[in-house]
């Protein structure tokens, strides 16, 4: 298995009225987690642990909460916090 990353519950409801730069951001944020689980977790379908806890991740002046699935190969992203507005 290949891991990766997703928005859940989906993209349309974690990013919902973001500026695409941010967004551009936390993709590439979650690009570069996805990179750190693999070397964290070389074989993730045979973990056996009970799995890592929710993160938060400091992107553009805004945030992201995330969480790893080792066994299915897999960073979260379920809420993003857009930098305030002036």
């Amino acid at each position: 298995m290949t891991w990766s990353w997703e928005y859940v519950p989906s993209k349309q409801h974690v990013t919902a009225g973001a500026p695409a730069d941010f967004l551009a951001a936390v993709e590439q944020r979650a690009g570069e987690l996805v990179r750190a689980a693999e070397a964290l977790y070389l074989d993730g379908a045979t973990y056996q642990g009970s799995g890592e806890p929710m993160r938060y991740l400091d992107v553009a002046g805004g945030m992201l909460a995330y969480y790893v699935v080792p066994r299915l190969d897999l960073v979260i992203v379920c809420q993003v916090t857009p930098p305030p507005t002036s």
